[in-house]
């Protein structure tokens, strides 16, 4: 199973609103690094909707172990209709490293359990649906030297096997650090040594997982 996570940021989230019985949900999803990070997202949102009536989130986080960490919140809705249809909205996706929360301006007609269930859950697969998705996929670093008049093709080789520059120093000549997905290790090495004729030998060093975008 390819787990995946979100790319919006937390300044611009993937962003999509419904009305189901003259209630608004807003549904806003964005990338996080920890728990931390999905409350303070969920506070900005609380701000920029001062008069909504509830706030619910969930959000996943992976840590450099693998181990995975949950949180949400039903932000004053009845048990279990608000957060749990979001987290699972979530985990239907395999996303990981994400948040989304959904605000409600409550519009004066209850919707029961079973109601608030679905519209919370709308309200989620419409965010998640409106964010560009990126694999996260288990790279290899390398530590390269390039010449100035190689970084421009040493870049573009990156691209074609899905890697990322990571670092960059600049002195007489370049240092890179780059990740490569380790299922394209190989066609790295072989590229890298065609191009340069064997000038260029990348240094492997430890694992990273990296998101990947989506094609």
């Amino acid at each position: 199973m390819t787990t995946r996570t979100i790319l919006a940021d937390a300044a611009n989230p993937a962003h999509d609103a419904f009305v189901e019985k003259k209630s608004e949900f807003i549904g806003d999803a964005c990338h996080i690094d920890d728990l931390d990070a999905a409350l303070a997202f969920v506070e900005t949102i609380r701000e920029m909707h001062p008069k909504s009536r509830h706030v619910a989130y969930a959000a996943i986080v992976t840590d450099g172990t693998g181990r995975v960490m949950e949180r949400m919140s039903d932000d004053g809705e009845p048990s279990g209709t608000a957060g749990k249809p979001i987290l699972d909205v979530l985990r239907a996706n395999d996303l990981t490293d994400c948040v989304v929360a959904v605000t409600r301006y409550f519009g004066g007609i209850l919707l029961g359990s079973g109601g608030l269930i679905r519209a919370y859950s709308t309200g989620a697969s419409l965010a998640v649906k409106a964010a560009r998705k990126a694999r996260i996929v288990q790279c290899r670093r390398f530590h390269v030297r390039l010449d100035y008049a190689q970084l421009g093709g040493f870049q573009q080789l990156l691209a074609t096997v899905d890697g990322a520059q990571l670092d960059a120093a600049f002195t007489d000549h370049v240092e890179v650090d780059c990740a490569v997905p380790t299922d394209m290790e190989g066609r790295f090495a072989d590229r890298v040594r065609e191009t340069f004729n064997a000038t260029v030998v990348p240094e492997p060093l430890g694992l990273v997982a990296r998101p990947v975008e989506e094609r």
